[in-house]
């Protein structure tokens, strides 16, 4: 793995990584992580991608990581908007670099930022792969955005649970991890969790998603029993949009039993295989 820096839109400076395959690379996967958490945790997926002979590239989003230069969490009002664009400038980047096909495989709230992304950029990659997804402003009913965003509320299901971030996944090593992990578990502040529900109303815009090339290959990939999709309630408005707006190539996975981190989950190994089944068929 190697650390580089580049400079958003705005030159707020962001912390990337790079995974290297161990021969010429057939594609560039670019991980785009949730919230939370940072763009490491997603090492195990990194060195199955190199092994499959992909370039592996991504970046802890502002507020996130090493990418944190105050709070974290602390965004600010025009922070989500820059964040999307970060997406923009490390793709940008890497087909500059690379004349190979690009995948960006998008976890949480970076599926989240990526759906917004893909309103004006959808040409910019060969694929997208969305894990631990929804459509973002069906969930802004349930939700009070003028107190601070709490991750702990995703574990209501799991009650009595062992621990606060149980819904992440069974797997207890991985949850404990996490909560080990002093660059995990932190919401985004209030302004800047109310600017990524605009860009989800904005996402979820038919005019705007009519802009979406219809040849781009879309895979989601969700546990069965996410919080975050609702038992799918949240889940199948995304793809019907999808679908309404013209796309015509998309595969869904769901885990039975699995939870939100479907690449930490007991089965990790089968999610990873069929993503790259899938990247095989795509590049």
């Amino acid at each position: 793995m190697i650390s580089f820096s580049y400079q958003g839109r705005d030159g707020h400076e962001i912390v990337a990584y790079r995974w290297e395959p161990a021969g010429a690379p057939r594609g560039v996967a670019q991980l785009t992580h949730g919230m939370g958490e940072h763009v490491q945790r997603y090492a195990r997926v990194a060195a199955a991608l190199t092994e499959a002979g992909f370039l592996v590239v991504g970046q802890d989003h502002r507020a996130h990581g090493a990418s944190a230069t105050s709070g974290l969490g602390e965004i600010g009002a025009t922070g989500w908007a820059e964040l999307v664009n970060d997406i923009h400038v490390l793709a940008a980047r890497m087909r500059a670099e690379q004349d190979l096909p690009l995948v960006l495989v998008a976890h949480s709230m970076g599926s989240f930022a990526a759906q917004q992304y893909l309103l004006d950029h959808s040409e910019e990659v060969t694929a997208v792969a969305l894990t631990g997804t929804a459509a973002l402003d069906l969930i802004e009913p349930a939700l009070d955005l003028d107190q601070p965003m709490d991750l702990t509320l995703f574990n209501a299901p799991f009650a009595p649970a062992r621990t606060d971030f149980d819904w992440l996944s069974r797997d207890e090593a991985e949850v404990d991890a996490y909560i080990a992990d002093p660059l995990c578990g932190f919401g985004l502040d209030t302004p800047g969790a109310k600017a990524m529900f605009a860009g989800a109303r904005e996402a979820a815009d038919p005019a705007r998603l009519a802009a979406i090339r219809d040849d781009l290959p879309l895979y989601l990939a969700v546990g069965e029993h996410d919080p975050v999709n609702a038992q799918r309630a949240v889940l199948d408005p995304l793809i019907d949009r999808y679908r309404a707006a013209g796309l015509t190539d998309i595969t869904l996975r769901v885990y039975p039993g699995a939870r939100h981190e479907v690449f930490n989950e007991t089965n990790r190994a089968e999610v990873v295989a069929d993503l790259v089944t899938w990247l095989d068929r795509v590049t």
